[in-house]
């Protein structure tokens, strides 16, 4: 009960419920989990700031990404996107969360580019969302979903990255699987997604939310922000120019870039070199842009780098082997009880790493041998480590999943991180996902 990743994960909960900025909160959960492993507050530290380099890709990438999305907003471009969207959907808030959520899922497989579209959708949006009396929580929902549910069903994108990794660690641990099979095996657990989906948009986000429209919490509009506002307000005429023209050859050379080179930095840099050679963007407004886009993303840069680091203690210290161990020791031979423990522990475990995807190896090494002594077989195995590593990923003040929505829906000042994303999206996914993947471990 009073181990390092129980108590420091529950440390970073309450605290985050209690509006404390999310780095500190994960800071002060890292203190927590070094102190607890017997480790003085310098030497977590130091070892918090040498794990910060597992995500200084991420983070980078995501600033670079923040600038180029700036760039295309600054080109009006998302103009005739966002007038689009207001005459086909205009009136119809389910059909256009439900298109938002197709959108995200797109980004995982078809055009795999993450999280990078939310800067550039999501923001011009705000004004038709407060309209139309949108719940935002419902916007950040569907993109939640469309963030995680892909990887978890369909074995294309990162869905294909995810389920090799659970192939290939099973297997490093001694359960051979194929790749189909991981995909069946998740298929079920996934459904729980789709319910969550459901139940957030037709019920629990249905009715309206007022917000103020004009009120933008102390925040300056920048001239791009305004031609979109006036966009989704229907009030203008758009053209179609030469600038418009160089964004989009932009954004395709930065896709096939990414596509190519496998590298978000490298496409996301393209993309950015090329809006200033085409003078999509001016070179003398070229400071004011890259500030802007620094500061929509730097918050998820420096909060990602922070998670590494805690996920770097929690690892290191081997507070994550003495939690599954610990748990093991003390679940009998019951298999209901025992695929429970283990999908509590894996929420625990990925609420405070924020990495589905980093989780994997860690519960493969444990889950393995204990589910093969118990008599799983090689599907529900696969089930339980893949629901276990996708539980906590939403609702963890550290996921993509979560900061990537708020990113977007946060352009205005006007939507909280924890109360608005986190908690949102931890009851409608990540309940569904623990019955769901209970099914699976049982039936498989």
């Amino acid at each position: 009960m009073f181990n390092a990743v129980v108590v420091s994960v529950i440390v970073m909960v309450v605290l985050s419920l209690l509006r404390v900025n999310v780095m500190l909160t994960i800071l002060f959960a890292a203190c927590v989990a070094g102190l607890m492993e017997g480790l003085s507050l310098s030497d977590t530290m130091s070892m918090l700031i040498s794990g910060m380099g597992g995500q200084a890709n991420t983070a980078l990438s995501y600033v670079l990404l923040g600038i180029f999305a700036v760039m295309i907003g600054y080109s009006g471009i998302t103009g005739f996107l966002v007038k689009k969207l207001v005459s086909v959907l205009k009136g119809k808030r389910s059909v256009l969360l439900l298109t938002i959520a197709g959108v995200a899922c797109c980004s995982q497989n078809i055009v795999p580019v993450h999280i990078a579209f939310i800067p550039i959708l999501i923001p011009p949006l705000l004004h038709l969302f407060d309209k139309m009396k949108v719940d935002r929580r419902g916007v950040a929902a569907a993109l939640t979903f469309g963030l995680k549910a892909p990887y978890i069903m369909i074995p294309a994108g990162f869905g294909l990255i995810f389920h090799g990794i659970i192939a290939d660690e099973m297997k490093a641990n001694g359960m051979e699987i194929a790749v189909t099979s991981v995909t069946s095996s998740m298929l079920i657990p996934g459904m729980g997604m789709i319910v969550g989906l459901f139940v957030a948009i037709f019920i629990s986000y249905r009715k309206n939310r007022e917000l103020p429209v004009s009120e933008r919490a102390g925040l300056s509009l920048s001239e791009y922000e305004v031609v979109n506002e006036i966009a989704a307000s229907e009030e203008m005429e758009l053209s179609f120019t030469s600038r418009h023209m160089f964004t989009i050859v932009a954004t395709i050379c930065a896709l096939v870039v990414q596509l190519v080179s496998n590298s978000l930095v490298l496409g996301a840099l393209t993309g950015i070199v090329l809006m200033f050679l085409l003078t999509v963007v001016p070179f003398k407004e070229g400071e004011k842009v890259i500030n802007e886009g620094i500061n929509m993303m730097a918050m998820i840069a420096f909060v990602m780098l922070i998670a590494s680091g805690y996920a770097t203690i929690l690892k290191e210290t081997g507070a994550v082997e003495s939690l599954v161990q610990s748990s093991t020791e003390m679940l009998g031979d019951n298999k209901m009880f025992i695929a429970t423990m283990l999908l509590l522990v894996g929420l625990l475990i990925t609420m405070g790493i924020g990495s589905s995807f980093g989780t994997i190896p860690i519960l493969a090494a444990l889950f393995v041998p204990l589910c093969a002594a118990v008599g799983f077989s090689p599907l529900a195995t696969a089930a339980l480590i893949g629901t276990a590593g996708a539980l906590g990923d939403a609702g963890s003040p550290a996921s993509d999943s979560t900061l990537g929505p708020t990113s977007g829906l946060n352009a205005d000042g006007k939507h909280n991180h924890i109360w608005d994303t986190c908690v949102p999206t931890f009851l409608h996914y990540n309940i569904p996902l623990f019955i769901f993947g209970l099914i699976a471990a049982m039936v498989l």
